[in-house]
């Protein structure tokens, strides 16, 4: 990789997992406050996004057998939130309180932009270094999409007032978290392959 894209590339992951890990801590807030299971997957999310980046901007210098290995263990870090969504939909059905909707559209609607422009600056970059940058772009546009069902959960929830739109929105979340780990997993051992052989 020239010394010039290499360099974009830090600055730009860099700026990423700092944005991630900022509006973490407002989602997670707000996700806290009107007990939504959809921001609250999406919050974690956010700060799976900011390590994976950061894990990213430490790896870029290796071999290509250690970035490989590196693309695995991110792999496992997106089943993370995955994980983490199932058990507080799970504790959503014992108390089925649907969140206040427009706290839940506005906090989606935030997301929405930080995602997007991560999306925007990772997208050139998402054949450089293989997994690990094929990782963050995959993060950030998958979060941009779930960012749009959680703005649509918000206002199903003004017009049923039901707790099911942010239900199946956060399942939806962890459904396609585990599946962007499956990519990068395969991506990673493809890799870890070339680089052996």
């Amino acid at each position: 990789m020239p010394a010039a894209t290499d360099h974009a590339l830090r600055r730009t992951v860099c700026l990423v997992a700092l944005l991630n890990l900022g509006y973490f801590g407002v989602e997670f807030a707000v996700a806290l406050a009107i007990g939504s299971v959809s921001l609250f997957a999406d919050s974690i999310d956010f700060l799976e996004d900011a390590s994976v980046n950061l894990l990213i901007l430490a790896a870029l210098g290796w071999s290509a057998v250690r970035r490989a290995r590196v693309g695995m263990l991110l792999a496992v870090i997106l089943m993370v939130p995955a994980l983490a969504t199932l058990w507080t939909a799970w504790d959503k059905f014992s108390t089925p309180v649907p969140p206040a909707p427009l706290p839940l559209s506005l906090a989606g609607l935030g997301a929405l932009v930080v995602n997007l422009g991560c999306a925007l600056m990772l997208a050139r970059f998402r054949a450089h270094a293989g997994s690990l940058t094929k990782a963050a772009f995959l993060s950030a546009r998958n979060d941009a999409l779930a960012n749009v069902a959680i703005i649509a959960a918000g206002l199903l929830t003004a017009y049923t007032f039901s707790v099911w739109p942010d239900l199946v929105v956060g399942l939806a979340i962890a459904a396609v978290n585990a599946d962007a780990a499956r990519e990068v997993w395969e991506a990673a051992r493809q890799e870890h392959r070339e680089a052996a052989a």
